[in-house]
């Protein structure tokens, strides 16, 4: 077995998705390995990771409309806004997402579906610069 690790920092400009699947791509083409599992880790608590259609933007949208229902900006009942009303909205959004994903290396290609990319979801209003690391375990 054989391990490699890269991290990546991401852009944001805000509340909204960034596709980072080239970048793992190009990531696992560079080791040479051929199978094994590729972990991808957010390192914050006010982002997370996502696999999701890359086809429609219209999904984006529709996925940020909801989280926009269930998890409004500035609810009175939270205590924690020490960084502005989306303090704590941005911490519930990540807590019902994910902060790691598995992706299985078959035949030196991420096991992705057809029409699936993988998204750093941001949940604050302002942009950022978010580090996800990259981690492949395999042969």
């Amino acid at each position: 077995m054989r391990q490699a690790h890269q991290i990546l920092t991401l852009a944001t400009r805000g509340r909204g998705l960034v596709e980072f699947t080239r970048e793992a791509r190009d990531f696992v083409a560079a080791t040479g390995m051929r199978d094994g599992l590729l972990t991808v880790f957010c390192r914050h608590t006010s982002a997370s990771l996502l696999i999701q259609e890359n086809a429609d933007p219209d999904v984006r949208h529709d996925l940020e409309t909801f989280f926009a229902r269930l998890v409004p900006d500035g609810d009175p009942a939270w205590r924690h806004a020490s960084e502005g009303p989306d303090d704590m909205s941005a911490h519930l959004r990540t807590a019902l997402t994910h902060s790691s994903l598995g992706i299985p290396l078959i035949a030196g290609q991420l096991a992705l579906g057809t029409w699936q990319g993988l998204y750093l979801w941001e949940h604050r209003t302002r942009p950022h610069r978010r580090e996800v690391v990259l981690h492949l375990i395999g042969d």
